[in-house]
């Protein structure tokens, strides 16, 4: 439990249509909080305010508007959403250059309005960009997270839970490394009540060999690009997802789930972003688990985390423009005078 009684403050900078629909998902889940809509064009984040305003009679008690950075102050968590948007056919990676100056200047912006905020990125390439935000924010790393692969993991659940006529909730598989093309399923560890796949018995023995899994697989990882094909982009799962992570968050919740989370040196794997899955509440990521995976998989996450390597190499130029202290701005968190939640030195508030 939070020791601030205050309403807790979230803010949006970006209100596309994955940010509206955030706010939007906020609003129908009843999470107890303050949203403010950030966004280059002022327009449309009023509209969306005064539209989801209108239903609040209709659905919980909650303050909605639009806002500028100036009114993120006191936020708790910031979700970061702007950013062009993924054209059919291209790969996430592919956005990188387009949305990395983007995230960048967001980062630095954010953080002087509110240094104790969690930043949550969601924008595409999400684990690249959380890296750009880490680095440009000045943020703890442990209060930079990406949405990462929790969508993926969604995704491979509901079609795993649909193949064995179970319940998704009910399967525990996760989704790691690259929210892209390059992610990989963790099988040696996926099961259904306690019981690994391969091992479910006769009744389902069909199911796991008969090569379903691995194009179950292909379709998780492939989803984002079918879905794009059909309506122009993804908004409405991952705004859940977003939604589950701000309820973890705000409510402290210390859930495991799978966020692109900074990996400093493990297993080989260095100065990245990556999605993991961590133990998440109101300080951020409080630990990443350690997954005990199969050689040919640990394999897999460090050519992963070598490809996101490589492409967070190709924005460093942008990283250094914006990091703390670059010019354009000395990068300094301002005092806590007229900041209720956090301290002179960004830190959040502690829990009880």
């Amino acid at each position: 439990m939070r020791a601030d009684p205050r309403t807790p403050k979230v803010g949006v900078v970006g209100s596309g249509l994955v940010g509206s629909t955030v706010a939007y998902t906020l609003l129908v889940r009843g999470v107890h909080c303050e949203i403010v809509l950030v966004d280059i064009n002022r327009a449309k984040a009023e509209g969306d305010a005064m539209d989801l305003n209108h239903g609040i009679p209709l659905a919980a008690p909650l303050s909605i508007r639009a806002g500028d950075y100036a009114d993120l102050a006191d936020a708790d968590v910031v979700i970061v959403t702007a950013g062009v948007a993924q054209k059919p056919g291209e790969t996430r990676l592919e956005l990188l250059q387009r949305n990395a100056a983007i995230v960048a200047d967001v980062a630095r912006q954010v953080v002087r309005h509110a240094p104790g905020c969690i930043l949550l990125v969601v924008t595409n390439p999400v684990d690249v960009l959380s890296y750009v935000a880490y680095k440009c924010s000045g943020l703890p790393a442990a209060r930079v997270i990406g949405s990462g692969t929790l969508l993926d993991t969604a995704r491979l659940r509901f079609l795993l839970g649909e193949h064995f006529g179970v319940d998704p909730r009910s399967v525990h598989a996760y989704v790691i490394g690259e929210h892209g093309d390059s992610e990989l399923v963790a099988w040696s560890l996926a099961h259904i009540a306690g019981v690994r796949l391969p091992e479910l018995g006769p009744t389902w023995e069909q199911a796991v060999h008969d090569g379903a899994l691995q194009r179950i697989f292909e379709q998780v990882r492939g989803a984002a690009y079918e879905i794009i094909r059909r309506k122009g982009a993804t908004y409405y799962a991952v705004a859940l997802a977003v939604a589950r992570l701000v309820e973890t968050i705000l409510q402290d919740q210390r859930s495991v789930v799978t966020v692109s989370t900074y990996v400093e040196d493990w297993q080989g794997i260095r100065d990245i972003y990556l999605g993991m899955p961590c133990v998440v509440g109101w300080s951020g990521v409080e630990r990443m688990v350690e997954l005990p995976l199969a050689p040919d998989e640990l394999q897999a996450l460090r050519r992963s985390a070598d490809l996101l390597r490589r492409a967070a190499d190709e924005v460093e130029p942008i990283i250094a423009a914006h990091r703390p202290g670059a010019a354009g701005g000395d990068g300094s968190l301002p005092s806590s005078s007229g900041v209720g939640a956090v301290s002179a030195a960004g830190e959040r508030r502690a829990t009880q």
